[in-house]
């Protein structure tokens, strides 16, 4: 029986940044999880949103601002966010960005 699962070497390879946009990419999507990687060009947005389910954001490359329910935070590769489900949120890319955002779809029925 062959193994289950997905090796990505490098995630910042694996989307094409716009240089104007917004570009998002599923990796995966089952019952217990969806997995996105974005590519924001410089000065994008995703305005104030939020998500039912508990959600994880990981920069890969470059530098952003979060505001996260009333806080914002400076944010460049490396950071990592765990946010509650409902929480308030929105991210502006000052450089080109690489984010993978995971929904935690299991824990929401929890």
């Amino acid at each position: 029986m062959k193994p289950d699962y997905t090796y990505i070497a490098d995630l910042a390879k694996e989307v094409d940044i716009p240089a104007d946009g917004i570009l998002s990419r599923t990796l995966r999507d089952d019952e217990q999880v969806k997995v996105v990687l974005f590519g924001f060009g410089a000065g994008q947005e995703l305005s104030e949103h939020t998500a039912s389910m508990p959600a994880i954001l990981h920069i890969v490359q470059g530098q952003a601002r979060l505001t996260l329910g009333g806080d914002s935070v400076e944010a460049q590769a490396g950071a990592w966010v765990r946010m509650p489900p409902e929480l308030k949120h929105s991210i502006y890319a000052k450089t080109p960005v690489v984010m993978l955002l995971l929904l935690m779809k299991a824990a929401a029925g929890q």
